[in-house]
């Protein structure tokens, strides 16, 4: 016990060095991330105001191609009737056909510059969003090392097995945690923050554009209020799938309507959802279990099983719950996958094995190749 007791010791003052030496390189780390971000937004705004610069100097082009044109027509005219025109006219002619000549070959020299430019940010854009995208990766890591790290070690004296028990089953929580940190993260990345950026962005150009064309201007602000609702939408999506304020404000198979019902808009497989018996459900955890379970099936079916119909059965009794999930697309081997899931962590179908036995509840899969999958899931009360 002693040497237990001292081997414990000796890991936590392990622990506390590698946090220590973390903590010293993480905010480096996050300037570094935060730098990149930075330069990857000015960047993005410098390539459209490029753009709007090009598409500007493309119209004068044009319109000085027309006007050297027309000049060296008038030139050619003057030169071949000296009876009609004098001295002074072919002189003038000449200098005029001269001068545009001269401010074309200005605007292009200009037109292939801006374009040399595009290309030379572009090139720096993809490198620091590259730079960016793994000072995230790397952020992440630490965030998962830091608080496997940091955690509550105040107990590791009683013995190592029960260190490397604990050690495990944190490490799987820290990762449950990590896991939807990441998928917050990314969709707001991807979502209300993306459309922040393009709405300042899109701004700019308005900006420029009011006094130079109106009617593209309209259509900018026409976009301006499409990526506004777009936003809207993806901050009510995200806050929906952190927690569905209908599970207390409708209910729990009102919820699940709705989810079913989104689901079959946004995919195209066909959902019904069969409710063979209803009875309250009191237990505000055991509903938020099961809509996740329902959920978290769905998600599987949309990833990976090519299915074109899916059907979920419910009966509640006083008994228990009894729900069946059963989709028509490519199946798979149910024990290749199940130990493939546990070995990475504990997600997918496992973590929905894990949802039901904290619930008490047996778990089923039947599946074979081309036929299908069956979930079943029994929760006694």
């Amino acid at each position: 016990m002693i040497n237990q007791k001292v081997e414990a010791i000796d890991i936590s003052n392990i622990l506390n060095k590698a946090i220590s030496a973390i903590e010293d390189s993480q905010d480096a780390i996050f300037d570094i991330a935060e730098n990149a971000r930075k330069e990857c937004k000015l960047l993005k705004e410098q390539m459209e105001i490029i753009k709007v610069k090009i598409q500007i100097l493309i119209v004068e082009v044009e319109k000085m191609e027309v006007l050297e044109k027309n000049s060296r027509k008038k030139l050619l005219e003057v030169s071949k009737d000296f009876s009609k025109y004098r001295e002074e006219d072919i002189r003038r002619a000449y200098e005029k056909a001269n001068e545009i000549q001269i401010q074309l070959i200005v605007k292009r020299q200009e037109e292939t510059e801006l374009i040399k430019n595009r290309t030379d940010l572009e090139k720096r854009y993809i490198n620091t969003a590259d730079i960016l995208k793994k000072a995230e990766e790397m952020i992440s890591k630490i965030g998962v090392a830091m608080e496997y790290l940091s955690g509550n070690i105040a107990d590791v004296s009683s013995t190592l097995e029960d260190i490397q028990q604990r050690a495990v089953l944190g490490k799987k929580i820290i990762q449950a945690q990590e896991e939807e940190r990441q998928r917050v993260a990314r969709d707001i990345h991807d979502g209300p923050a993306q459309s922040l950026a393009n709405l300042i962005i899109k701004s700019e150009i308005c900006e420029k554009l009011i006094d130079i064309d109106t009617e593209r201007a309209k259509l900018e602000i026409h976009d301006l209020r499409k990526f506004l609702r777009e936003g809207i939408k993806d901050i009510r999506k995200i806050i929906y799938n952190l927690r569905p304020m209908s599970l207390d404000d409708l209910g729990f198979i009102p919820t699940v309507q709705r989810y079913v019902e989104g689901f079959q808009d946004e995919t195209g497989i066909e959902a019904d959802f069969i409710i063979l018996s209803q009875i309250p459900m009191e237990d505000a955890l055991k509903n938020l279990a099961i809509f996740r379970i329902i959920q978290e099936s769905l998600n599987n079916i949309r990833k990976h099983a090519k299915a074109t119909t899916v059907k979920i059965k419910l009966e509640m009794s006083i008994k228990g719950i009894q729900l069946s999930i059963i989709d028509n697309g490519i199946g798979f081997n149910v024990e290749e996958v199940a130990f493939k899931q546990k070995e990475e962590g504990g997600f997918g179908l496992f973590s929905i094995r894990e949802r039901v036995e904290l619930l008490n509840g047996s778990f089923t899969i039947k599946s074979e190749i081309n036929k299908g999958t069956k979930v079943l899931i029994n929760i006694s009360n």
